[in-house]
């Protein structure tokens, strides 16, 4: 029998960015449970871990190997640029194979880190534009947008989006982003991130009343480990002649925020999203020095709701770490460094708990943390309600997503090979 319907999924996934990865097993998840008999497979930074994971074929995104490499020498430059040509053909080629290509989640329309337009920027154009040469439904299903200054990004995020057959967005201010930026809206709805359709995670503990008192750590009554989510943070793509200076601080307001957790007696687990933030990780553990600080090797977002389920109170920076965080129903903090994570706060309910990540002060956080702390009873309440409704929401999202990619007709022609077999 053959493949009732042949999907690809698109974008920078198995690269070590856990939250992508996320995304794509969410897809993946809804794929296997409505349309089992579709054959998957991907076009992605990372094949070899994509196809070890979750079992499908994958093809690299790009043809030279040395894309995410800065090319200083001449043989690097024009390898880069080879590549750039031999992509157009690899990206046709591998689009013209499918009947629809989904690109899952991720914040595919932003540029709030540093970002080049020849980049990803161009790789999700060749792939819009291929969808519309020949036919093939893209998708761009529940992605982060936002205003975007460099112009030739902005063009091709723009006509990446105009190409697209279907766009759904993961917070009202992206659809409003992309308005803002001249693309047509008016069908275009607002779900939640994917990764909120990923199966919840058991507490390791119970939740702790409001104002729980303190105590020795391991006492009865003292409270439980704090999750601090830290990000090689340098800002955004506006913010390249001071990256340095907003990583330094950054990395200083954090470590001083983990360093009077730990005077307090408190277990601080350190938790990362993207192997680039490997060495924050390092130099927090090296200037703290102390056996209460200890750091996870999640190697997926499954994992990571596991430690924020475990702990009393996360404080966390990257995006996907703060949805791990909520999803599980613990009391989060955000160290936001995008209008995302501030809209991401405010749907669960949590908008008064946001600390600017570009300045960091430990001070203030630390008065912002222990004001978490002390409603955590009422905001565990809250965040179990808020999932309800954002599980709901996410059903709508696959269903419109049936609707929009697989016609009628492919269902009915599906029940009469099931019946013939």
């Amino acid at each position: 029998m053959s493949p009732l319907v042949r999907v690809g999924v698109f974008g920078l996934l198995g690269s070590g960015n856990l939250g992508n990865d996320g995304s794509l097993e969410a897809v993946l998840g809804y794929l296997r449970a409505e349309h089992p008999d579709a054959a998957v497979d991907a076009l992605c930074g990372g094949p070899e871990a994509v196809t070890a994971r979750y079992g499908i074929p994958a093809t690299r995104l790009h043809w030279y190997r040395g894309e995410y490499r800065t090319a200083s020498r001449a043989g690097a430059i024009a390898g880069k640029g080879l590549g750039k040509l031999v992509d157009i053909v690899r990206t046709a080629a591998w689009v013209r194979r499918h009947d629809v290509v989904i690109v899952p989640g991720m914040g595919v329309l932003e540029a709030t880190l540093p970002l080049r337009p020849w980049g990803f920027p161009y790789s999700l154009f060749l792939l819009c534009a291929s969808g519309r040469l020949f036919g093939t439904r893209i998708a761009l299903v529940s992605v982060g947008a936002d205003a975007i200054r460099d112009r030739p990004t902005r063009a091709l995020v723009r006509w990446s989006a105009r190409l697209a057959a279907y766009r759904s967005y993961r917070d009202a201010r992206s659809r409003d982003a992309m308005r803002a930026m001249g693309v047509d809206t008016a069908r275009d709805e607002v779900y939640p991130d994917l990764a909120f359709a990923l199966p919840a995670p058991r507490a390791g503990a119970p939740a702790r009343g409001e104002g729980a008192p303190s105590g020795p750590p391991g006492s009865p009554g003292s409270p439980g480990p704090v999750c601090v989510g830290v990000m090689a943070f340098h800002g955004g793509n506006d913010d390249r002649a001071r990256a340095e200076e907003i990583h330094r601080r950054y990395v200083d307001g954090t470590t001083r925020f983990v360093r009077a957790l730990v005077e307090d007696g408190r277990a601080v687990r350190l938790l990362t999203g993207d192997e680039c933030d490997a060495p924050v990780v390092a130099a927090i553990l090296d200037a703290v020095d102390s056996p209460l600080v200890t750091a996870t090797e999640a190697a997926s977002l499954a994992d990571l709701m596991k430690e924020t389920a475990a702990a009393d109170t996360v404080v966390a920076t990257r995006y996907h770490n703060l949805v791990c965080a909520l999803k599980a129903g613990t009391p989060t903090l955000a160290l936001s460094y995008a209008a995302k994570s501030d809209a991401l706060m405010d749907r669960m309910g949590l908008a008064t708990y946001c600390h600017p990540a570009r300045e960091v002060d430990a001070g203030r956080l630390l008065e912002q943390f222990r004001a978490l702390e002390q409603g955590a009873a009422e905001l565990r309440r809250t965040l179990t309600e808020r999932n309800l409704v954002v599980a709901r929401q996410l059903k709508d999202q696959f269903s419109e997503l049936t609707a929009a990619l697989f016609p009628a007709t492919d269902h009915d022609n599906a029940h009469a090979r099931q019946e013939a077999s």
